[in-house]
């Protein structure tokens, strides 16, 4: 594929099965995510939101952005703002991985770090008090901005049904939303028996890049009502489905992965779903982002979670 700037290298990732894990009588395959330019399903977004931007008027040469993110979305932004003359400010809670911090010095980025205890939700009060006090910033907003969920309707979502036309079940991740509503309404739309599954993390529990719904903020671009289900996943689940992830299959995914694929599992059931059902799994980024935080190294499930418990996830 011949790709004439960085920003056209987004999409078209695999979509590979995994029949090492799943479930006597289905089907599972995962969305690699982690194969886009700078990592992570966050591509998709970053592409769409300074495109839609530039579209509307919004920024020119030397324009600043600002963007409250857990880091996936502020690296990719990055990617597609330094050639295009934008400096990008983003706020982040200051707790994440080393690769992160490093990766968006990298690209010049500024980063101003809201509490850790508050999670992605600190991270985006604090973006908007500082956009509220500088006109001349520019946040796109992703958790708000209808261009997120849109690049998941025009891109992941076709890719789904053309490498796996009959696909009954979606499961991923609940962050910004963008990721469930954008490609479930596709899916819907081609099939309506199709179901749409969220990994949701247990109140309190701090699986960064994924919100619980009841922790008191809603992002706007999430559409509820395109869900089938809401299960909830702690941390030491999702780290035990990661590492089988490693162990049986070779797929070096991230937590949020592990998080997803573990529910995906749970409603590989006639209960949920007919047997010979064919469920995609969105696999937000590969784990590279988190070799520092040691979740790869053998050793006891729950003591990992715990060291963890202070380190930035998905």
């Amino acid at each position: 594929m011949l790709a004439p700037d960085i920003s056209l290298a987004v999409g078209n990732t695999p979509l590979v099965g995994l029949p090492g894990i799943a479930p006597d009588g289905y089907e599972l395959y995962l969305k690699l995510e982690g194969q886009n330019p700078t990592g992570s399903v966050k591509d998709r977004v970053a592409k769409y939101l300074i495109d839609d931007a530039e579209r509307r008027g919004l920024l020119q040469p030397g324009s600043r952005v600002l963007e409250p993110t857990s880091g996936n979305t502020g690296i990719a932004l990055a990617a597609i703002c330094a050639p295009r003359g934008y400096k990008l400010t983003c706020v982040m809670p200051e707790n994440p991985s080393e690769e992160r911090t490093t990766l968006l010095r990298a690209y010049g980025v500024d980063i101003v770090y809201s509490p850790a205890d508050q999670g992605s939700n600190g991270a985006v009060l604090l973006a908007q008090e500082m956009a509220e006090g500088d006109s001349d910033l520019f946040m796109p907003f992703q958790y708000g901005n209808p261009a997120n969920p849109t690049a998941h309707y025009e891109t992941t979502g076709p890719e789904i049904l053309r490498d796996l036309p009959d696909v009954d079940a979606l499961v991923a991740g609940l962050g910004t939303g963008g990721t469930l509503t954008g490609v479930g309404r596709r899916l819907k739309q081609h099939n309506p028996a199709a179901k749409v599954f969220a990994a949701e993390p247990e109140y309190g529990d701090l699986v960064y890049g994924l919100r619980n719904l009841d922790d008191g903020f809603i992002p706007p671009i999430f559409d509820p009502e395109i869900l089938d289900g809401r299960i909830k996943v702690d941390s030491i689940k999702a780290l035990r489905a990661t590492k089988r992830l490693v162990a049986d299959v070779g797929v070096f995914a991230g937590l949020s992965t592990g998080a997803a694929v573990h529910v995906a599992l749970k409603v590989c059931t006639p209960r949920r779903l007919p047997e010979g059902s064919k469920v995609v799994v969105i696999s937000p980024d590969g784990g590279w982002k988190y070799l520092s935080t040691g979740v790869y190294a053998p050793g006891d499930v729950e003591a990992m979670a715990d060291d963890l418990s202070e380190t930035l996830w998905a």
